[in-house]
């Protein structure tokens, strides 16, 4: 692995029914060093992956899970295939119990295959999991979800929500990079990708200079972190990750939540329909096209507003719910013209 080169930052003695404001409001990444130790989750994990194994029976619901699988000849790297035209992995939804019963098999193996199952909602497939391993969001309703598997290796990419990331299980090793490393780090397609969000084309464990030279800029503003079982990272909207589960048998809770209103769209479609309107525009028209979205979006300040009448700004007002819905039908309208 490429090493990083900036620390990252840690606090210690916060509570999971109690967390700091850094962490509800994040600017940065910040490491609540055993934030969650005394989840029995937790205590069980520190005793033997089979102990954990063995905690999460206890809530077993028949539910089905995703899962992918990996030849280990990948060493647990999920990605894509060679020409890119598929994936390295096969894709299998199994009972969550098949899935225990499988990762429990192949600690024993001296050359396992990778068992992986991605985001899925706790309390949907370990109903009464929460109710003895949870963490209090103020103020918000986040999603909770389960990562669980054996060594992974999992590409760096971003996510849309803020984001605590809760080590159950395991170690893992996160390596993270601000919005503005996106240059340095090659993403890939934007609508075709492993998970559903761009990750980096770049092996952090075998990274190619010669084909991403500027990788070695990412590095220089990167934060590496270790995380021990009872740890959890707090990871910023749109900051880049690139996460490795280190231990024959890992498990990671985590908590999504928008500090915006629920009636806001994804930014993404945004992004979406300026490919399709911006970016081919002569450069000319892009600047120019830039200066406006800064002055309505990006830099907008109430004040430019003044001048017009409160009653006649129309779509320039403060947003509510019910102008959300008349700006999505007239954006509706324009599409399906």
């Amino acid at each position: 692995m490429a090493e990083a080169a900036v620390q990252l930052r840690e606090l210690e003695g916060a509570q999971p029914s109690s967390l700091p404001a850094e962490a509800l409001q994040p600017e940065q990444p910040v490491l609540l060093r055993g934030l969650v130790r005394d989840w029995p989750m937790v205590q069980a994990a520190l005793e033997s992956g089979t102990r954990a194994i063995d905690y999460l029976r206890g809530f077993h619901a028949d539910a089905t899970v995703n899962a992918v699988q990996l030849h280990p000849r990948h060493r647990g790297r999920v990605f894509y295939n060679e020409d890119l035209s598929g994936f390295n992995f096969e894709a299998q939804r199994l009972g969550l119990d098949t899935v225990l019963d499988r990762l429990q098999a192949l600690q024993a193996e001296a050359d396992p295959a990778t068992l992986y199952v991605g985001s899925t909602t706790v309390d949907t497939c370990l109903p009464g999991f929460r109710a003895e391993n949870d963490i209090t969001i103020d103020g918000f309703d986040p999603l909770a979800s389960i990562w669980l598997g054996n060594r992974t290796r999992v590409a760096a990419h971003y996510d849309l929500p803020d984001n605590i990331a809760c080590c159950a299980a395991g170690r893992r090793r996160f390596t993270l990079f601000p919005p503005g490393a996106i240059g340095d780090l090659y993403p890939g397609p934007l609508e075709f990708n492993p998970a559903g969000q761009v990750i980096s084309m770049v092996d952090f464990h075998d990274p190619d200079f010669e084909r991403f030279p500027r990788f070695t800029a990412a590095l220089e503003q990167a934060l590496t972190v270790e995380m021990e079982p009872g740890d959890a990272l707090v990871i910023p909207s749109l900051w880049w990750h690139h996460v490795e589960a280190l231990d024959d048998f890992n498990v990671l809770v985590n908590y999504w939540w928008r500090r915006s209103p629920a009636w806001m769209d994804p930014p993404v479609s945004v992004l979406e329909y300026a490919l399709l309107a911006l970016r081919d525009l002569p450069p000319e028209q892009r600047q120019a096209w830039r200066e406006l979205f800064d002055y309505y979006v990006f830099d907008f300040e109430p004040g430019r507003v003044e001048h017009l009448p409160a009653d006649r700004r129309g779509i320039l007002s403060p947003q509510d719910e019910m102008q959300a819905r008349q700006l999505r039908a007239r954006i509706r309208h324009r599409l399906n013209r």
